[in-house]
């Protein structure tokens, strides 16, 4: 449970998809905006969607609020000085609306398409690690030089500075314990993925109330006295207005393979009315210390009542 004293702030972000056109672009992140989300978040992946770092900066060109983020980009497809110099830019540029997020890479059609190697989840996990520290390194001293198990940099001086103090905050997903331990001990925000099985796809199973009990258990016990400066993230990736939670829990249960108990309690879904939902994230909240709802784009408008009823709480 989360001591009421630290209880944070709700934030919501939506997970967008790319668009047709320019145009149409710019409106989604206009939109967003309008509707009351605090952060515009984008998916970072060869076979669909836009490159993340353009699309970001139009989508923060054309705002005044809205924070933009990865969400989240495979650690193996960039040397971290590349990371850190775009990152480094778009925070600048936004005026320090920008958040990094990092992940170890799971999509295995991805890695075979692009001839690049798919390593063990070991192997991925601790480049992820590696990325993160050097990047820190980049953005707060004046010289770097580092010799790593994956990357080496020689008298490195990065420029330009981001906009916000030691840098943008940095996300990192996952959903098995070795993961969540480096998010825990190295990044500002958690997120709480489904568990990426070894074939390169998500376990469905491990969308559960129980998983996320597990998870926020890896979490705190890695994180130490780190663990109450952590912003806790999760997808809600269904979002079902109705007034007939058990009903739709039960259809919503055999597309994914759970029982309607278990679909009601996941943290990856969200059914009932306004005023249902919103006591479902306050009670998620007080459980596992989630504050940062991130919802996908079907849920758009629908979920803007949850969001009126939650501000500033």
């Amino acid at each position: 449970m989360t001591d009421a004293t630290t209880r944070r702030p709700f934030r919501f972000g939506i997970q967008v998809r790319a668009s047709d056109s320019g145009p149409e672009w710019v409106e989604k992140a206009r939109r967003a905006e309008v509707l009351g989300y605090d952060t515009l978040q984008l998916a970072d992946h060869f076979p669909s969607g836009y490159g993340v770092f353009s699309a970001l900066a139009v989508a923060a060109a054309v705002t005044e609020r809205l924070r933009v983020g990865t969400f989240v980009i495979d650690t193996d497809f960039r040397h971290p000085a590349l990371l850190a110099k775009e990152a480094a830019t778009l925070d600048l540029l936004s005026g320090g609306r920008f958040e990094l997020g990092l992940g170890a890479g799971w999509m295995r059609s991805e890695y075979e398409q692009t001839g690049i190697p798919f390593d063990a989840a070991g192997v991925r996990i601790s480049r992820l690690s590696e990325t993160i520290d050097v990047i820190r390194r980049l953005w707060t001293e004046s010289e770097v030089t580092h010799a790593g198990r994956f990357s080496t940099l020689s008298g490195l001086t990065l420029t330009p500075r981001p906009a916000t103090p030691d840098g943008p905050p940095i996300l990192v997903g996952g959903g098995g314990p070795k993961v969540l331990a480096t998010a825990a001990r190295q990044a500002d925000i958690v997120a709480f993925n489904p568990r990426a099985t070894p074939d390169g796809s998500q376990d469905r199973q491990d969308m559960t109330a129980a998983a996320a009990d597990r998870k926020r258990d890896w979490i705190h016990e890695a994180a130490g006295d780190r663990f109450e400066a952590l912003e806790l993230n999760i997808v809600v990736i269904r979002v079902i207005p109705t007034a007939d939670r058990d009903r739709e829990a039960t259809r919503l249960g055999e597309e994914f393979g759970l029982t309607t108990v278990e679909t009601l309690e996941s943290p990856h879904f969200l059914l009932g009315t306004a005023e249902e939902m919103a006591g479902t994230l306050r009670e998620r909240r007080d459980r596992y210390g989630i504050s940062y709802i991130s919802v996908t784009e079907p849920a758009l408008t629908g979920f803007r009542p949850v969001m009126s009823l939650l501000a500033g709480t």
